[in-house]
């Protein structure tokens, strides 16, 4: 009885909303038919999502520029309004959505124009919504990082390219590793989450997944290839850290995956095999590293042995002049004029990682489009 009680109450509420927005004109800031598509997409029927609607939503975005103010405005009232977890968690897909129609105009959004990062839902106890607010407030959480990432890389698209193109591809592919951390924190924890909705946002979490743990090992693939003798310590150092992070996250998403799997999420019962990154790849970039931080100890002390011959002549005058065929050779001279040792740190060492093992994930199709995508993603 309270359940149907609930839902007459949402669809009470939609209605008004539907019919305020019915006596209100046309300006740069508002558009009634698409606030009335987003009201129908962002509804409080917990058992469906209207597809139609958050398509109609799509559409507008990707038509003209002009309609991402009255959305932004539409969409940013409706939430901060709302205290149902039910139209939270719809406004968030459909934000889902609009981000990855990935138009040039959404680089004006940088974050989002709304705040759920402490949402509590205010219609039922905290001992049966915490999960949902949870969920809610991680899934705000990726979107916003997402948002402004999203927004980074449409402006640097219309900047003159960096001549280090090396550290923004590391930059870039920490950035990624940033997003993939922050969705695998999206997980329903409760008992009561089996629900339609929950799952469809799962869907597109999972599919968000594989997009970017794609992109990440696809930029790492290129990365080793990358990164040669004259890299420098702090390039080979951080990508080091990159690739040991890698395949820290690929532990970490098997074990997600077997999660989403036990709990129902129709796009993860296909697991792929994540596979680490072999050992001696890992080992060979130490050693790059090593050898970077061994020519760099040399060089510093050739400088100083330099540095002390010259305070020797300069203080040369204060004393005679002695006249000698007799060379005297010194225990410092004698180090680093050996043939042998300047040979020895002179050596190359191999810095050539063999790519082959990768990518991270290993299936038979590519990775972008090896599953449906749910429609609140896909176009």
């Amino acid at each position: 009885m309270m359940k149907l009680w609930k839902r007459a109450s949402g669809a009470l509420k939609d209605r008004k909303s539907l019919f305020s927005i019915s006596f209100s004109r046309r300006t740069s800031f508002r558009n009634p038919d698409l606030d009335s598509a987003i009201i129908h997409a962002t509804s409080h029927d917990d058992s469906s999502v209207d597809y139609h609607n958050a398509h109609r939503v799509y559409k507008w975005i990707r038509s003209s520029p002009a309609n991402l103010k009255p959305l932004v405005h539409s969409l940013s009232s409706r939430v901060n309004r709302t205290r149902s977890w039910i139209v939270a968690l719809k406004a968030l897909m459909l934000v889902h959505g609009v981000l990855c129609c990935k138009v040039p105009s959404l680089q004006e959004i940088r974050r989002l124009p709304f705040d759920l990062s402490d949402f509590s839902d205010g219609h039922s106890r905290p001992s049966k919504t915490w999960g949902f607010n949870a969920l809610i407030r991680a899934y705000f959480s990726f979107l916003d990082q997402y948002s402004f990432f999203l927004s980074d890389q449409i402006r640097s698209r219309n900047r003159k390219p960096q001549v280090d193109s090396v550290n923004l591809e590391l930059e870039s592919i920490e950035k990624l590793q940033s997003l993939l951390h922050t969705l695998l924190q999206i997980r329903p924890m409760a008992d009561n989450m089996k629900k339609t909705l929950i799952l469809e946002a799962m869907d597109c979490v999972v599919i968000e997944i594989f997009d970017i743990y794609g992109r990440i090992c696809s930029g790492i693939a290129k990365l080793l290839i990358k990164i040669s003798p004259a890299a420098g310590k702090a390039e080979a150092a951080m990508a080091l850290k990159i690739v040991k992070k890698a395949t820290s996250q690929g532990e970490d998403l098997a074990l997600y995956f077997e999660f989403c799997k036990e709990f129902g999420v129709s796009n993860a019962h296909e697991v792929p095999k994540f596979v680490r990154i072999p050992q001696e790849n890992i080992e060979a970039m130490e050693k790059a590293i090593k050898g970077v931080e061994e020519k760099e100890e040399t060089k510093e002390d050739e400088e100083d042995v330099v540095e002390e011959k010259s305070i020797i002549l300069a203080e040369s005058h204060q004393f005679k002049t002695i006249i000698t065929d007799k060379w005297e050779v010194f225990e410092d001279d004698y180090c680093f004029t050996s043939k042998e040792d300047i040979k020895e740190t002179d050596q190359h060492r191999n810095y050539n990682v063999d790519p082959s093992p990768l990518p991270l994930i290993v299936i038979d199709e590519p990775v972008y489009l090896s599953h449906t995508l749910p429609d609140l993603i896909t176009f």
